[in-house]
């Protein structure tokens, strides 16, 4: 064989030949799933929160325990993108397992905040239409994503708090618990001792569906002995929850302050739509750039309509996990995964 052909055929396999790796976090949380060769028919992508999340701080048990219940969130939504669901069913659906876990700072686990009461927040968007709906320091919604959606798709407002919110939701027929619902004993505990200063607990989902649309949700219980009724990021749309199928679906945790004064989810759509930068991109710019040179820590996970799913984040570790119709899942919490 000539020289000619080797150099040929070198050059035909190098482009037949493409990887499959999967980077999910990396030794700068970078969090990226390798380029889709071909659109799956749906993809899902969650998280439960990112902070300092090391394996000296989580038991073997405890470890064990969230792995199952990322995984278990993530087969809720799987059930429904494979049957046909909306991705914005997908989403709701699959929070509100996270709502109903009290291993997540969101719902049953949330943190409590300086008066010794839960305050929670949760935001919906739909990225073929751009509604979206949020609920703030809502304290007695069993499952405030869903309110949250009944903000989107049954009244003419974005965001409804406290009292209006709780009155509204009750009207759509939601379930409304006592405050005590919300106890655990370990949040508490959290506040008593004041182990943290902030707790950057958080729960997300962005997904796609086989019609190829997008839709984001986050839902929290915020930070641990929080004050004066402070909202962080969560149900500020473009902050910590955005979806457009022009560019992408995305969900933050972290210190809400600094995602909202970067406008986070929407400046890594915008770097998208605006230089054309990949999702891969625009997710690692954000997060790892803008963010720590502001002093921002947290992460994101993020869903493009081609089916790329990118889950950067800056923090010591993040709960989170990805699935996508071609059989490739998983699910991490450090940062070396």
């Amino acid at each position: 064989m000539t020289a000619k052909y080797i150099a040929l055929l070198f050059i035909v396999c190098s482009l037949i030949i493409t990887p499959s790796c999967i980077n999910s976090g990396g030794s700068e949380g970078s969090g990226t799933i390798s380029e889709v060769v071909q659109k799956p028919d749906w993809a899902i992508v969650i998280h439960g929160g990112a902070g300092v999340i090391t394996r000296d701080k989580l038991t073997p048990e405890m470890d064990n325990e969230y792995r199952s219940a990322l995984e278990a969130a993530l087969a809720i939504g799987e059930s429904i993108l494979s049957e046909g669901g909306n991705a914005i069913d997908a989403v709701e659906m699959t929070i509100r397992y996270m709502e109903d876990n009290p291993l997540f700072n969101a719902g049953k686990g949330a943190v409590f905040n300086h008066e010794g009461r839960n305050e929670l927040d949760a935001a919906i968007m739909d990225g073929s239409t751009l509604d979206a709906g949020s609920v703030t320091c809502v304290t007695d919604i069993r499952n405030p994503i869903s309110a949250a959606r009944k903000v989107m798709t049954n009244s003419p407002h974005v965001m409804l708090s406290g009292d209006g919110a709780s009155q509204f939701a009750g009207e759509q027929g939601l379930e409304i618990v006592p405050p005590e619902y919300f106890y655990t004993e370990r949040r508490f505990k959290e506040l008593q001792k004041a182990l943290e200063k902030e707790k950057l607990g958080t729960v997300g989902c962005c997904a796609l569906d086989k019609k190829g649309n997008l839709a984001a949700g986050t839902s929290t219980g915020g930070m641990v002995n929080k004050k004066y009724n402070r909202i962080g990021d969560t149900p500020v749309i473009g902050a910590g929850t955005y979806a457009n199928n022009a560019t992408c679906a995305v969900s933050a945790t972290g210190h809400g302050e600094f995602f909202i004064r970067w406008t986070v989810a929407h400046d890594i759509s915008a770097l998208m739509e605006y230089k054309e930068l990949s999702l891969e991109e625009a997710s690692r710019l954000v997060v790892n750039d803008k963010l720590v040179k502001a002093g921002g820590s947290g992460g994101v996970i993020c869903l493009d309509a081609k089916g790329n799913i990118a889950m950067p984040f800056n923090s010591e570790g993040m709960y989170r996990g990805f699935s996508k119709s071609d059989g490739s899942k998983g699910v991490f919490i450090y940062k070396d995964e």
